[in-house]
């Protein structure tokens, strides 16, 4: 049992991106030890990669969202405010420059609607009489 448990604990550490002398380090196992279970569970590694992978894409999604409503809420707060300054106004260059950069930040953050419902390219409509159909 506490081999399997190493085992899993290996394929954890490897799936983080550790190396062999770090994990041997850590569980206490020799490397040569360790590079034989990473041939023997490199299914097992890869998946766990893919796993944690997935996690910090989601994390990062829901980042993301977080930073596009920041920017958003900065960048309306700046406009407000300049639209409010004389243009002879010595802050005013810089408040400009904040809203130029929070909006470049922003477009950094657009991304393209992508809509589903409309795939159907593989139905002819044309083609729907009963006399255009072959066995």
């Amino acid at each position: 049992m506490k081999n399997a448990n190493e085992k899993e604990r290996f394929v954890e550490l490897r799936a983080e991106g550790r190396s062999y002398a770090d994990i041997a380090v850590a569980l206490k196992i020799s490397k040569p030890t360790l590079i034989a279970w990473g041939k023997d569970l490199q299914k097992e590694i890869s998946n766990a990669r893919t796993l944690r992978m997935d996690e910090l894409f989601e994390k990062y999604a829901v980042a993301k969202s977080k930073r596009v409503e920041v920017f958003g809420k900065r960048l309306e707060a700046i406009m407000t405010e300049l639209d409010k300054r004389d243009l002879s106004d010595c802050l005013t260059p810089v408040l400009l420059t904040l809203a130029l950069k929070y909006g470049e930040s922003l477009r950094a953050e657009y991304e393209p609607l992508k809509l589903l419902g409309d795939e159907m390219d593989w139905l002819d409509i044309k083609n729907t009489e009963t006399a255009a159909w072959s066995a």
